[in-house]
């Protein structure tokens, strides 16, 4: 071999386990497409250490560089097609894009409308709102939705209209359903709630499905508290107070005694899944935390927190959950909590599935759990809404 050759190869060998060492992550053995997987997760992962780097430098928002890449793939109205017309509107002073079929008959009957609000951590793919706005935004253009003018205007017979989103927009879609059922002066309601492994509490960081899966693709553990810091306009200097419930400690006085009953996941969780975990439970906090993070407690940021008595209010709900995701236990523990209130709750649970396997049903990145999770996901729509 040339000497010259050498270091070349050297640093491409170097190289090449760097890289499979970073792209490497231990899977459980139910995950179907382990490297496909790791390799997707190996991109969001530096794309967000990439965008913290950024902040940290002072450059942009912990989330800027995310939020630029995802504003270039973004949906735009001339994707329209033969089946699907693709219009942008502004509901309430929100901006949103509008999906109608073009399928001939269409327009002679009333048609069924799903409200979606997209994932992304309250910030990829959307607007510099924080924490009211964002769940302002929501709610008005949802209100603007279930006027006569616009139900009229796209033929959406007003008892067929459902809520629906993932993620973050799971939270957003249940915060609205709840808000809904608070507001008399709404004469349309929502039939349905569909919530696709949603974000529903920033005050328990270390329930079973944060502990099995702190290292999980796509979501892990120490990445949710940065959003939710982000969302609630807080400052990421307090990550670790969250991620060892500091915020929760037991010397925090009343209001946090007062909602910890709606996130005990010793009596919300099942035996089954909660058998081999403890709570994590912090004996001192910082007292002034509600002062920096006072959306912590805000059952518009955190609908798990609501009253019994409100979500008894609440149309009947479709809850999807995923074994290997951190925020399954949040679904499960609202599915809970919905049935104490007697709220019809159809729990759609996927063993194999990780957090966002949804958005994964099509394209070169396809699983089969994301085809299935998207499929019954659909069914659930058409056989209840």
């Amino acid at each position: 071999m040339n000497l010259k050759m050498r270091p070349i190869l050297f640093v491409t060998i170097v190289l090449s386990i760097s890289m499979a060492y970073y792209i490497y992550t231990p899977l459980p053995s139910t995950i179907e497409e382990p490297w496909t997987l790791m390799l997707t997760n190996a991109f969001v992962r530096a794309s967000m250490q990439l965008s913290f780097v950024a902040h940290d430098f002072g450059l942009t928002s912990p989330f800027g560089l995310l939020k630029l890449s995802s504003s270039l793939v973004e949906i735009k109205a001339n994707m329209s097609n033969a089946r699907v017309r693709i219009t942008e509107e502004s509901f309430g002073g929100a901006e949103v894009l509008v999906f109608e079929s073009t399928a001939a008959g269409e327009k002679k009957s009333l048609k069924r409308s799903v409200v979606y609000f997209h994932g992304g951590g309250w910030t990829v793919g959307s607007a510099n709102g924080r924490f009211p706005d964002q769940f302002n935004d929501a709610f008005q253009a949802s209100k603007h939705i279930l006027t006569s003018e616009v139900l009229s205007r796209y033929s959406i017979d007003p008892e067929r209209v459902a809520v629906s989103g993932d993620s973050a927009g799971g939270n957003l879609a249940a915060a609205v359903a709840q808000q809904m059922a608070l507001d008399s002066s709404i004469r349309v309601k929502f039939k349905v709630q569909a919530l696709i492994y949603p974000a529903l509490q920033a005050l328990d960081f270390n329930t079973p499905s944060y502990q099995q899966n702190a290292n999980m693709p796509i979501l892990p553990r120490p990445f949710v508290v940065r959003f939710w810091l982000e969302y609630l306009n807080g400052s990421q200097s307090l990550a670790s107070t969250l991620l060892a419930n500091k915020h929760i400690a037991q010397d925090l006085g009343p209001e946090i005694t007062a909602v910890r009953a709606s996130i005990d996941w010793t009596n919300l969780l099942s035996a089954e899944v909660k058998k081999n975990y403890q709570p994590v439970v912090a004996l001192q906090g910082d007292p002034k935390l509600l002062e920096k993070l006072p959306g912590l407690l805000d059952i518009r940021a955190a609908p798990l927190l609501a009253a019994t008595e409100l979500l008894e209010a609440v149309p009947p709900a479709y809850i999807m959950t995923c074994e290997h995701d951190v925020l399954r236990d949040d679904g499960l523990m609202y599915a809970s909590r919905l049935r104490e209130a007697r709220v019809p709750v159809t729990v759609d649970h996927y063993e194999d599935g990780f957090h966002g396997c949804l958005s994964f049903a099509f394209g070169p990145y396809a699983f089969s759990v994301g085809k299935r999770s998207l499929g019954n996901y659909i069914h659930w729509l058409n056989e209840n809404l």
